[in-house]
Order: C-alpha cells, then structure tokens, then sequence
C-alpha cells in the first residue's frame, strides 16, 4: 500500500495555564528534513522531538509548528527590598541639596529603577511535555492517515498509467509481423533498383536479411518491459516504503521502452513507443511524492 510523502496533521493540548497548539505538514524530499518551530520553554526537547517525527513520518521535508495561548499568568515578580531601600537613601541624602520632593513621592520612580523588581519566568517541565508529546503523536498519526488517503489517489493513477504501458506493448506487436515485412520489401526493391533483379543472389540476400532482422528483434526487450510493470505493480504491494525502489524500477522501464523505439524502425510502433514515454514520465512524477 502506497503512502504520500505529503500529509497535514493538527492536535491541541489543554494545560493548566495554557492551550498548546501543534501543527505538522510534509512534502516531499530524498532525504528526511525536519524544521521545527518552538516556543522557548520547549527548546529542550527539541532533539528529543526530532529523533519521534524522523522515526515516525520516515522520510519527506517535515515541518513542525508548536505555538501556545497563555491562560494563567506565570511570571512571579518579587521586589528586591535591599536595592529599593538603598535607592530611596540614596534620594534622602540627595534632597536637602538639590531641593526634590518628599522621598515617598519617589517611590513610584525608584520602582522603575534596575533591578529593583525581579521577574522569573516558568522553565522547562517534563510532565508538561509528556502532555504535549501525546498531541504531538495523536498529530502524527492525523498525517499518516492523510498520506495513505493521497496514496490511495496516487496508486489508482499508477496502477492506470502501467496499465496503458502493457496496453501500448500489446499494440507493438500487432506491427511486429508486418514491419518485418516491410522492410525486407523496402531493401529487396532498392537493391532491384540499383543493381537489378537478376544480379541479387537469393541467398545472400536471405543471410544478410536475417543478420539485420537481429538487431531489430525486441523480444527480449518486450519480455523484460513486461516483467519490470508487473514487478512495478507487485512492488506497490509492499507495506515498506518504496517510493525510491518505484523510481529505480521506472527507470528501468524507460529503458526497454527506448530501446524499442530505437530498433522500432516503424513509424506506427515509435508512435505507441511515444505514448508509453508520456505515461512513463507521468508515473516517474507521481514516484517522486511516494514514501
């Protein structure tokens, strides 16, 4: 069964006071990439985040997105009494010189001087992230499902394309026969033309004849299009991922399909050898977004 490399998969977390977000979306890629987007309180777990999703989704361009909504304060802001007090001594042994007003008028400025109020911040949780980390999975698992609904999609279109393949190689050797025959009557006219009838040596012209049929032939190049579409369609089969051993296969495929055309010699056959190249190319793309 065949999985897209492209997916998108969504999940919320509800903590005590915030509401955690999480989005995942792939692509496709040869190689697995992932690029998370944390807030900072989760940075930690970044490595830990990577090695899930790269194990996970396999392979493809993985793009993560973790925000949250705060719902509770978290901040806790003490005031640092020693530094207060000491700026509004500091303003006391300044008042009776430069004239300023009543020290307790001044509070609200010394408030505002550094370090006076100190402000810490809630760091990583483990248990936490043990919650959110369930999200991120029941996210994972909305992407798996989305890339095996695409895959359906994809193996239908493939399934067709080869399909058409083995089609177009049946319709070849209805012109088998009679390409042969054309040719051997293209060179017995032109050799009548030239030299004339009477001096051609039936013979030679027989040896000759078959020596050049041979490299025409493509019987073996049928027998292997055939065997590498059906092992195409049997490798789809497999529960592995196969996107990259598709691609190889297809390859081998355009092979045997230009190889024909080239000992074609027919304009009827390089006809269906063009549209089994159009297909072909279709499927190689399609090959490209496969697990």
């Amino acid at each position: 069964m065949l999985k897209s490399m492209t997916g998108f998969g969504k999940a919320s977390c509800e903590l005590p006071k915030r509401i955690v977000s999480i989005e995942i979306k792939t692509l496709n890629s040869k190689q697995t990439d992932v690029y998370p987007k944390l807030p900072a309180i989760y940075r930690e777990a970044e490595s830990e985040l990577r090695n899930v999703l790269a194990r996970k989704l396999e392979r493809g361009k993985i793009e993560i997105s973790i925000w949250y909504e705060q719902t509770q304060t978290e901040r806790k802001t003490k005031i640092n009494q020693a530094v207060l007090l000491d700026y509004l001594e500091q303003f006391n042994e300044m008042s009776e010189q430069i004239r300023i007003p009543e020290v307790e008028t001044l509070l609200p400025i010394a408030m505002r001087l550094p370090e006076v109020l100190s402000i810490t911040k809630k760091g990583f949780d483990p248990e936490e992230w043990a919650l959110v980390m369930k999200a991120i999975y029941e996210a994972i698992g909305q992407l798996n499902e989305f890339r095996l609904h695409e895959g359906k999609i994809l193996e239908s279109d493939i399934r067709s394309r080869i399909e058409i393949i083995q089609t177009r190689l049946s319709d070849v050797e209805e012109f088998e026969s009679e390409r042969i025959a054309k040719i051997k009557n293209r060179i017995n006219n032109n050799l009548e033309e030239h030299i004339g009838k009477d001096k051609i040596d039936a013979n030679r012209f027989e040896q000759e004849l078959i020596y050049f049929i041979e490299k025409l032939d493509i019987t073996e190049e049928k027998v292997r299009l055939r065997s590498h579409c059906n092992y195409f369609l049997e490798t789809m089969e497999e529960e592995k991922p196969v996107g990259k051993k598709l691609g190889f296969i297809s390859q081998e495929i355009g092979r045997e399909i230009n190889t024909i055309g080239s000992k074609a010699n027919d304009k009827d056959m390089q006809q269906l050898v063009v549209q089994m190249k159009d297909e072909l190319e279709k499927i190689k793309e399609q090959t490209l977004n496969i697990l």
